[in-house]
């Protein structure tokens, strides 16, 4: 059983090519007492991580497997292929996977992209990282494809990268151990990452107070009109009111003035 009387505090895993400066940037504004810690993680170990408590929330890349874990998907990575500057496929802006044809087409073991039959020809050994793919790709041996983001996180200057307009896709969500009620920090942390405002935020961090209604103020009170919906005439000369006598008006004459 958890102490109480510990500080609260977040743990969140993230795999290679997620970038979650935004969001941990929006938690420090937003729950400023409540420390977060970045946890890396392989994609293949995430959802191990996540449910054996090793982290409350992660961004994962899909699928996973989604025994006793919730997920958000949250977007779609362009795929490419990483090939040698001096390449002849790097004059081109775009490629297919028929033009990889011809080419060795490394695929190492911590891939996380879905394929129903690779492209081009297969190295004798598959790389056991992406990084070690990243490296081969650099002697000359193949090409490697990967999520674009993967392609700029190990970017290197003898190196370059085009879009596959053919190729499988990777998807990256947002996961967290499944409960009866989700925690209030990971409810926090998903209004973040949905784009919650603070007041709409479902979690603790309301840190701001609800603005406050304006009290309507009381409409000024309108003497009440007689029948017909007009005011009651006063009399000329006292200026009290006129009683119910049929006035001059009302009957058609005319009253002289007095003393003339």
């Amino acid at each position: 059983m958890t102490d109480s009387r510990t500080p609260p505090s977040f743990q969140l895993a993230y795999v290679p090519g997620v970038t979650p400066t935004k969001w941990v940037r929006i938690w420090k504004e937003r729950l400023p007492d409540v420390p977060l810690t970045l946890v890396p993680v392989a994609p293949a170990e995430a959802p191990a991580l996540l449910r054996g408590g090793g982290a409350d929330a992660g961004f994962v890349r899909l699928p996973i497997d989604r025994t006793d874990l919730s997920a958000i998907p949250l977007y779609t990575e362009t795929t490419v292929v990483v090939i040698p500057k001096d390449h002849l496929m790097a004059a081109a802006e775009e490629l297919s996977l028929a033009e990889l044809a011809d080419d060795i087409v490394l695929h190492p073991l911590d891939d996380t992209l879905e394929w129903e039959q690779l492209p081009g020809k297969a190295a004798l050994q598959r790389p056991e990282t992406t990084a070690d793919a990243i490296e081969l790709v650099a002697a000359g041996i193949g090409v490697l494809i990967v999520p674009q983001s993967l392609a700029r996180l190990h970017h290197r200057k003898d190196l370059t990268y085009r879009t596959l307009l053919d190729a499988p896709e990777s998807r990256v969500a947002l996961s967290w151990p499944e409960a009866d009620v989700t925690p209030d920090l990971v409810e926090e942390f998903i209004g973040i990452v949905r784009g919650r405002t603070v007041n709409s935020s479902r979690g603790r961090g309301r840190t701001q107070p609800e603005p406050e209604q304006k009290k309507a103020k009381p409409a000024a009170r309108k003497p009440a009109p007689r029948s017909g919906g007009k005011p009651a005439a006063k009399n000329p000369r006292s200026g009290a009111p006129k009683g119910g006598k049929a006035t001059a008006k009302s009957t058609g004459k005319r009253g002289k003035p007095r003393g003339r």
